[in-house]
């Protein structure tokens, strides 16, 4: 898709346009009066969306609800914008422009990021993938400039991609696969990579990962992202680690079919909102220094399976008695928040698909949050959650957790119990970090059964526009 900068808007296009109030609309010199009492009928009975359409041309009027705090207003924003993609797709139309009447600069941006992301389809593997494509392509844009359309398209293409890595299912996606990718998307963006392989994973003893990778017949990867800016505004970088399992059966602890193991190609969707982040900060050149850590493997119960009963000796020494295999995600980003500690890095956040019990605490709508980050920090994530609407619930993290990880016969046991396990999950985590860390449950969030307006079905992307949000305030500072 193309977002371009529009000077000349014609009266003759497709149209959607962007108003705060009636008033606004009926200052339109494109609108005839008769449009314009249908327009203000449909506004007076509470309708934000109101679609104008003839042979010729669609023009759509948008009038967002006006939330309590901006941000809210600017979702309702994007959630219009969605309906006005689909609109165009059924009506096989190429192009729009959009003009917000107030010349309200992000009313028109944030609807231009929602078309985008909205126009996202994985048609990979459908044999008459041509019929199903979507037909909008262009969208005209005024009042914003060419520089401003080009960092929200690469952000929404940013977050496609991450949406795509997701739903690619594991027959293609393998975990020596994702590096490969990770190796085209750098030469794309311009940013570093370096890729371990498991004779190098097992030189540095990563315990973890290999641990998890015995269950299967690929080896496992890790993956070492580096973008930083000649004048980057951070003298320490910030670190993302990324969850990479690319299928998740259980391991041993098998999962049960229905509702679960079939959508586990999803469980790398901690590493593509990474992939994705560092795509978007590197296409922008954003003054920053960020380092991406991405372990990656399947986790099966074949072959030399880890099991339950086993103790594992980790990256950085720490023994951990293995009471449940599906608990394989902590595992593998205990050795990756480990070797963070060699960057002395000023942040760290890490994003995962780790916890069923998030899922189940906050649901779909929230990503659970916690962590040892300072308020500062933590706050300003928040803020940027908000901007993108990816919101963070903080869950309690009281030293008292930890108790609920303590192992008989090894250091750390891998899970603590029925109860808290999004918390403990957290815990045994943070037993790896000596650094302000942040922890990121994206279980919620990063697949949906459903569409939910501009995310689809199947991978969200989520986490991508929420770590570039919080680089690009950092580097505004």
């Amino acid at each position: 898709m193309k977002l371009i900068e529009n000077n000349k808007p014609q009266a003759q296009f497709n149209t959607i346009v962007l108003a705060e109030s009636f008033e606004e609309v009926n200052k339109c010199e494109f609108l005839s009066v008769e449009e314009k009492n249908f327009i203000k009928d449909k506004l007076d009975a509470k309708e934000q969306f109101v679609q104008l359409s003839t042979f010729q041309q669609v023009k759509i009027i948008c009038v967002p609800k006006k939330g309590d705090e901006e941000y809210k207003t600017l979702e309702a924003v994007r959630r219009l914008a969605s309906q006005a993609t689909e609109c165009l797709n059924k009506k096989k139309q190429s192009s729009v422009q959009l003009i917000s009447l107030s010349f309200n600069k992000e009313f028109a941006k944030v609807a231009a990021e929602a078309i985008y992301l909205s126009n996202y389809q994985f048609l990979k593997y459908f044999k008459d993938a041509d019929k199903k494509k979507n037909t909008l392509e262009t969208v005209e844009v005024v009042g914003v400039s060419q520089e401003e359309l080009n960092e929200v398209a690469n952000v929404a293409e940013a977050t496609n991609i991450a949406k795509t890595l997701v739903n690619e299912p594991v027959s293609f996606l393998d975990a020596t696969e994702i590096a490969e990718q990770i190796k085209t998307l750098s030469k794309d963006a311009s940013f570093k990579v370096d890729v371990l392989n498991k004779n190098k994973i097992e030189s540095l003893k990563m315990g973890g990962l290999l641990a998890v990778n015995k269950g299967s017949f690929t080896p496992p990867t890790f993956s070492i992202l580096e973008y930083k800016s000649e004048d980057a505004v951070n003298s320490k970088p910030i670190v993302f680690v990324g969850k990479g399992i690319v299928y998740d059966t259980g391991g041993l602890s098998l999962k049960p079919t229905a509702g679960s193991m079939d959508v586990m190609k999803s469980d790398m969707g901690g590493a593509a909102a990474v992939i994705g982040a560092f795509y978007a900060i590197a296409k922008n050149k954003l003054p920053v220094h960020v380092i991406g850590l991405i372990p990656a493997t399947d986790n099966r119960p074949g072959n030399h399976a880890y099991a339950p009963g086993d103790v594992v000796e980790m990256y950085d020494g720490t023994t951990v008695e293995v009471l449940n295999t599906d608990a394989e995600g902590r595992m593998i980003l205990a050795d990756a928040l480990s070797y963070a500690k060699k960057y002395d890095p000023e942040f760290v956040v890490d994003l995962a698909t780790l916890t069923g019990a998030a899922l189940v605490a906050v649901g779909p709508l929230a990503i659970a949050s916690m962590g040892n980050a300072k308020e500062g920090k933590y706050k300003r994530m928040i803020e940027s959650g908000n901007n993108v609407y990816e919101r963070l619930a903080s869950l309690p993290f009281w030293e008292e957790y930890s108790e609920m990880i303590k192992s008989d016969i090894a250091d750390l046991k891998n899970i603590g119990g029925k109860y808290a396990g999004s918390v403990t999950a957290g815990k045994f985590l943070e037993h790896f970090t000596d650094y302000p860390w942040l922890h990121l449950d994206i279980a919620g969030p990063a697949f949906l059964d459903a569409k939910d307006s501009y995310r689809p079905k199947g991978g969200t992307g989520v986490g991508v526009r929420l770590l570039y949000n919080y680089m690009k305030n950092l580097s505004n500072d």
